[in-house]
């Protein structure tokens, strides 16, 4: 039976020969992730059912980044919730202040997550590694909490859209660019539980970190997950770093798709989702004159060195524009060290930019960058909805670390070529 790669790696962990659409199965799992927001309630629940040890100490993973450093005794009490548990069953994955990194950058860089796994995590943006060849969703905290005692969930097998790759991206165009413009065309439930599998000649022109922000937001497409093919690229990332050997799994030449997206990288231009949809997407060119008053560059989505080095690159030697905050967000603290090795942390403080530790800070609205009534936000991060970043009348804008960068030099939505003139 033909199955897509998604179906494939469903299959292997399922235990069965094979798999199709809509089919109900019980996988186990590789790793479970939760955060200082999501643990906590999956504690909860993992302790009201009488647990009393975990599957695996080692194949789970707890990450206190959303409001870490914390910011508020709430948040404190949080943490320590997770951080006592973590004490208790010996939990070899625990990531806090001063070793932590936002999770979903974290897991790749600390090899904790790999080809052919199955990966669940309370969070919906665990689809991120699928861009390693990964199935790897978003699950609530009951299903953590389960999935935490038994190794094991289950899942409705999904259906699949392929997004076939072509030509060579531009040198301003990321995988932020790439990602927005496919939600702009199938919108943000065009691929509503289903799974994002890409393909195509034009998967070799994006790196690793172009990879892994296009999973990253394939749920902004409302998919159950987004998978690459594991090629050159994915073994040498995975190299010296990946802790289990890798399974490599691809999709059958007569796998059924719902649908096939073509998307030519040469005809791309610096893309941005104006308020307050990923889907609401416009061109630099169609942009027009939008005065903003922030600007963050970081997040799971492009808080990695590759984006860090973009930005720095374009706002070398310059000055973030008066009335404007800008605030760079190195993704973990690897990150920050090779970025400040590189003086990239230099050249934005340089510029007038605050630079942070690890953090999800603003993207959710939690801390290090919120937003007032009326105030308008150029943002490298995942979503724009209603009063994601702060104030319900305030606005975000999402876009590329380049346009992020050029924005925060002139004030106002601006192509990075023309930031570079």
């Amino acid at each position: 039976m033909a199955m897509t790669m998604t179906q494939k790696i469903l299959a292997a962990h399922a235990g069965l020969p094979a798999v199709t659409a809509g089919q109900l199965i019980e996988a186990r799992l590789d790793m479970c992730l939760g955060n200082d927001i999501t643990s906590p309630v999956a504690i909860n629940e993992f302790e009201k059912s009488g647990a009393s040890r975990v599957f695996d100490k080692g194949r789970i993973s707890l990450v206190m980044d959303h409001f870490a450093p914390n910011k508020d005794i709430k948040a404190a009490e949080q943490v320590k919730r997770v951080r006592i548990f973590a004490g208790k069953y010996d939990i070899e994955n625990y990531f806090d202040v001063g070793k932590m990194g936002v999770e979903h950058a974290l897991l790749p860089e600390q090899g904790l997550v790999g080809p052919g796994d199955c990966v669940i995590g309370a969070d919906s943006h665990t689809c991120t590694y699928g861009a390693l060849g990964a199935f790897s969703t978003g699950v609530g905290s009951t299903d953590l909490a389960a999935a935490m005692a038994t190794g094991t969930t289950w899942f409705k097998v999904p259906s699949a859209v392929k997004v076939t790759l072509t030509g060579k991206k531009a040198k301003w165009i990321s995988g932020k660019d790439v990602i927005l413009h496919l939600i702009g065309l199938i919108g943000v439930d065009g691929a509503l539980y289903r799974s994002l599998e890409f393909t195509g000649d034009g998967v070799k022109e994006l790196t690793m970190d172009d990879r892994l922000c296009i999973a990253n937001m394939a749920i902004e497409a409302g998919a159950k997950n987004g998978i690459f093919p594991v090629d050159e690229t994915t073994m040498a990332y995975i190299k010296n770093r990946f802790k289990r050997e890798p399974t490599v799994y691809a999709a059958d030449p007569d796998a059924v798709y719902d649908q096939e997206v073509v998307i030519d990288l040469s005809a791309l231009r610096p893309t941005v989702a104006f308020p307050h949809l990923p889907e609401n997407t416009k061109t630099v060119d169609e942009a027009g004159q939008v005065k903003i008053d922030q600007v963050v560059i970081g997040s799971c989505t492009n808080g990695r060195l590759e984006d860090l080095q973009v930005a720095a690159d374009i706002m070398r030697g310059k000055r973030v524009a008066d009335g404007v905050r800008c605030i760079v967000i190195p993704a973990t603290q690897q990150i920050y060290l090779d970025a400040m090795r590189l003086g990239l942390l230099e050249d934005f403080v340089k510029a007038g930019a605050a630079v942070s530790t690890p953090t999800c800070g603003p993207c959710l609205g939690g801390h290090m960058g919120i937003l007032a009534a009326g105030e308008r936000a150029v943002s490298t991060t995942n979503r724009n909805f209603v009063g994601r970043m702060g104030h319900v009348d305030s606005e975000v804008y999402l876009a590329s670390p380049a346009v992020a960068a050029a924005s925060a030099l002139t004030g106002y939505i601006t192509d990075p070529e023309k930031a570079v003139d």
